[in-house]
């Protein structure tokens, strides 16, 4: 059966740019080393950027969260040094979940990044929701949320939801 480790929005800005937190900085070790354990598999990588445009302050997302970030070919748009490796597909997002996930073929996922409460469970349930009968895994320890308490909310709902969440 086909893995997946599909790696949300692990950008600089999230980590410890214009909306960077401790927590997110503290699991770039992590994910680092969950990714080169699927790199060295053979597994497919899948790496999701939130991707925003200059008129990002105009956009509703903007309206609601008023902090310009991954903005497309800025420095704080660009996954973390020492993630990427050679042979990951990269799927720019311009909102919290990816649409499109039924272009895959998705047999076993496991997902990681930032931030748990936002884009990480959009994600996982938008996965679920397309491939009811796949197993999906979110590791908590390769996560992170925009606080303590919203991460471990956003895991709770995932639970609810038939995603496995480990790492904890």
């Amino acid at each position: 059966m086909k893995k997946t480790l599909i790696v949300i929005d692990m950008q600089k800005d999230f980590i410890d740019g214009s909306l960077g937190t401790k927590e997110a900085v503290a699991i770039v070790d992590n994910v680092k080393a969950k990714i080169a354990k699927y790199a060295e598999a053979g597994d497919e990588i899948i790496f999701t950027r939130d991707t925003h445009q200059e008129n990002y302050l105009e956009t509703n997302e903007g309206k609601h969260l008023p902090v310009e970030h991954c903005i497309e070919g800025t420095d704080g748009w660009q996954i973390a040094k020492g993630l990427e490796v050679p042979g990951a597909i990269y799927i720019d997002k311009p909102s919290f979940g990816y649409m499109d996930w039924k272009d895959y073929d998705l047999q076993e996922v496991e997902i990681v990044g930032l931030c748990t409460d936002i884009c990480v469970v959009s994600n996982a349930l938008i996965i679920k929701a397309t491939y009811p009968e796949i197993d999906v895994t979110v590791d908590a320890s390769c996560c992170a949320g925009v606080t303590p308490e919203s991460h471990n909310a956003a895991l709770a709902t995932m639970k609810m939801c038939q995603v496995q969440v480990i790492g904890e």
